[in-house]
């Protein structure tokens, strides 16, 4: 016989409503709190990608107004984490790849970029920054979990980076000789350099670049004030525990200026330009002006940016220097009488400026050198324009690359037989003879300035020559 169908039984409390609303899904589902430090590690894996694979500046990514968001979202010191994340990152990028590559049984998936990314980002922390281990590999799974693209990765992050963690001296003996620049650049270096040179400069990229002050006068006084050094050029040299730039005695009175030793040789090369008429073309932000300023010269900055004029203004109110100030591109500009000297420090690729600027071999590469280069010997050829017969110029750029230096010279010259090759005076710069080319041209190398003690060492890779109009 068949059972009796068993009615269904309300469970027992509420009365049964069918038109009671449902929870909303918000109030079901309330998401967990972001780990404290994951949204640092996010926007510095961000902007690895960025400037890897999409060739984006660093510095655009971290500017206060059009950067990325994801920076711009962080507070102050976590924006600064950030940064020194990614720069590390940037500039131990080959060697983190050789321990990656020697660590996975197979390579990485296509399309596992963010995949590296963040190993990379949890490796810096492990292997070079003053982060504790735990914390690293927790906040990289953390990572790796909540991005789509990589949930499934989570455990090769973990498994990874603890072995990084535990293997960390072997791993780092083991690269030690490993290459640090990517292979456009090294073969560039050592076609143009040799070897030996090449090496020199290629390892000096690993150290972050000094601090260094121009000083309107007494260096030897304002090195004891300041706990630094003089160099050879005249700048003195911050120790690396300086402190905040602004809170320094001597930076609210203007008694001197942050700009990198080799930054400061061109407006140098001029020698005694009290009275004369000096434009400064390219001038933004200011650190040459201010020189020449100071130096006594009557001189009209010049810039097509009028956000960059600003900043040097800004810059020499500060320094107690006025100049004239001029927006325009240089190529458009018609001064109303010429000029005694013109200083050109030429856009360039920047890669003598590798060790403050460790994106630039990642963002740049050899087509950009050729176009600069060309764009810089237009450039050239009107500065000389504008100067009267008798009048010199020095041209000037942060490459080290010399296709963009010795080279648009030559051409220059080859081309024009009114214009003259100037030797560069050595009485200038007694103490950096190894600067002076034999042409008589100056060529810096970021390899050169040793350190002293506490005292970092490297200069910023510049060339710079003066030439004179004739006729």
């Amino acid at each position: 016989m068949d059972e009796p169908v068993k009615k269904n039984k309300r469970p027992q409390g509420r009365p049964f409503n069918r038109n009671r609303a449902k929870p909303h899904a918000a109030a079901r589902a309330v998401p967990e709190p972001e780990k404290p430090g994951l949204a640092v590690r996010k926007a510095a894996a961000k902007v690895l990608s960025a400037v890897v694979d999409k060739r984006t500046s660093l510095d655009g990514m971290f500017d206060a107004k059009g950067g990325n968001p994801a920076i711009l979202g962080l507070d102050e010191a976590d924006r600064g984490l950030a940064r020194a994340l990614v720069t590390t990152a940037l500039r131990h990028r080959r060697r983190l790849g050789v321990i990656l590559d020697s660590l996975l049984k197979t390579p990485l998936p296509d399309g596992a970029r963010s995949l590296e990314h963040i190993l990379m980002i949890g490796a810096v922390q492990i292997l070079y920054l003053d982060v504790p281990d735990h914390a690293a590999v927790d906040l990289a799974v953390e990572h790796a979990s909540s991005d789509p693209r990589t949930r499934r990765f989570s455990n090769l992050v973990n498994a990874l980076l603890r072995r990084i963690g535990r293997e960390r001296e072997d791993l780092l003996a083991g690269i030690a000789d490993a290459p640090v620049l990517p292979d456009w650049f090294r073969s560039r270096l050592v076609e143009q350099y040799g070897p030996i040179t090449a090496a020199a400069i290629e390892a000096s990229q690993l150290a972050p670049s000094a601090i260094d002050l121009t000083v309107k006068s007494d260096p030897d006084g304002w090195a004891r004030k300041l706990g630094g050094r003089v160099l050879p050029t005249g700048s003195v040299r911050l120790p690396s525990d300086a402190g905040a730039i602004p809170k320094l005695e001597g930076f609210e009175a203007g008694d001197w200026w942050v700009q990198d030793a080799a930054a400061s040789i061109p407006a140098r090369l001029f020698g005694d330009i009290k009275g004369l008429k000096i434009v400064d073309l390219c001038a933004a932000p200011g650190g040459k002006t201010a020189q020449l300023v100071a130096a006594g010269a009557e001189v009209t900055a010049l810039d097509q940016s009028a956000s960059r004029l600003t900043r040097l203004r800004e810059n020499l109110s500060r320094l107690g220097l006025a100049a004239e100030t001029r927006q325009s591109n240089m190529m458009d500009f018609v001064p109303e009488t010429l000029f005694d000297g013109a200083l050109l420090d030429a856009p360039c690729s920047s890669t003598g400026t590798c060790r403050r600027h460790p994106d630039v071999p990642w963002i740049k590469d050899e087509a950009d050198i050729e176009t600069l280069a060309d764009l810089q010997e237009r450039l050239l050829r009107k500065a000389l324009s504008l100067v009267r017969s008798g009048g010199i110029v020095v041209f000037s750029n942060c490459s080290i690359d010399k296709r963009e230096g010795e080279i648009v010279v030559e051409r220059v010259l080859a081309a024009d037989p009114s214009v003259s090759l100037l030797p560069a005076d050595r009485m200038l710069l007694p103490a950096l003879s190894e600067a002076f080319t034999a042409e008589g041209t100056i060529r810096t190398t970021p390899d050169m300035i040793a350190a002293d003690g506490a005292s970092p060492g490297g200069v910023d890779g510049f060339f710079a020559a003066v030439l004179r109009r004739n006729a």
